[in-house]
């Protein structure tokens, strides 16, 4: 089998299994209350970066490489595994973090605001953005450059493999780390596992629709695999808790917004009132906010 092959069928198993645990549980049936909307957005968004974006950026960086530096091709073909995760880590993760975080500014933040407009957690809405917010991603441009330059291809694909597999399980209407929370046997691994990847807790803290109950934190928490970097850049914010809603506000009191104008802003705009998917728009801001008092 080849890398590509290895790499898609474990991405299969992960899916299958969260789903199924997803079902078992029960948790799907009880929590997710997505509508048609919600559904083309999300599978229409998967297909596309599973079809055209991840393809497109490794065809580009692969031309542009053979075009401006033959030479360099296959130039990291020799090196030690640690390096090759290494140079994942930091050039994809991280730059991911980074990302993530400008995303919630108010330039990148319609880009990055289908993402939490879901009113409910699962991994259905993992990949679930703005087509334009993954083909800008700089990871994803980095990591095709390193694939050119020659990094090992079944190094990259377990890793992609183990970075869904953390991604997967903090988006899961299933809360793997619920039980775990309860063993006093493990609250040292806890901790620390807590600390280093992210969880349903810290994650759902980011998709919380408010602040104000000292769980949610969505200027915070951005890490995808490693949370490492939040703990790093000042960023974490750790309760051990969920919120009890997640969402966006002005969805809730405006509507939601149409599919295509969240995943094809700018190219398709929105006319809503308090929106951030048109040109000149705002994000709803709520007058209790620390942003609406500055």
């Amino acid at each position: 089998m080849t890398a590509a092959q290895v790499q898609n069928l474990l991405v299969v198993c992960l899916i299958a299994g969260y789903a199924s645990m997803e079902y078992l549980s029960r948790r799907y049936q009880r929590t997710v209350n997505a509508t048609g909307n919600d559904t083309k957005l999300e599978l229409l968004m998967f297909i596309s970066l599973l079809l055209v974006t991840q393809p497109l950026v490794i065809l580009v960086t692969g031309k542009l490489g053979a075009w401006m530096a033959p030479s360099y091709q296959h130039v990291l073909s020799d090196i030690p595994v640690w390096a090759t995760v290494a140079l994942l880590l930091v050039g994809d993760d991280m730059t991911q973090y980074w990302w993530h975080r400008l995303s919630h500014s108010p330039l990148l933040w319609p880009l990055h605001r289908a993402h939490h407009s879901a009113s409910y957690m699962s991994i259905r809405i993992t990949f679930r953005n703005n087509f334009f917010y993954y083909l800008m991603m700089p990871g994803l441009w980095i990591a095709g450059t390193l694939l050119y330059l020659g990094i090992d291809g079944l190094v990259y694909a377990l890793y992609i493999v183990v970075k869904l597999a953390v991604i997967l399980g903090a988006h899961c209407s299933w809360r793997w780390d619920e039980p775990l929370y309860k063993v006093r046997a493990l609250h040292p691994l806890m901790w620390l596992l807590e600390r280093s990847i992210s969880t349903p807790a810290t994650h759902w803290a980011h998709h919380a629709i408010t602040n104000e109950d000292g769980v949610g934190h969505y200027k915070g928490n951005f890490g995808n695999l490693l949370f490492i970097w939040d703990m790093l850049f000042g960023s974490a914010h750790i309760t051990r808790r969920y919120p009890e809603q997640v969402g966006l506000r002005d969805d809730e009191l405006f509507g939601a917004e149409d599919w295509k104008n969240q995943m094809f802003f700018p190219v398709v705009q929105s006319d809503r009132a308090h929106t951030a998917l048109k040109f000149g728009g705002s994000a709803y801001v709520e007058p209790s906010s620390p942003e609406a008092r500055s």
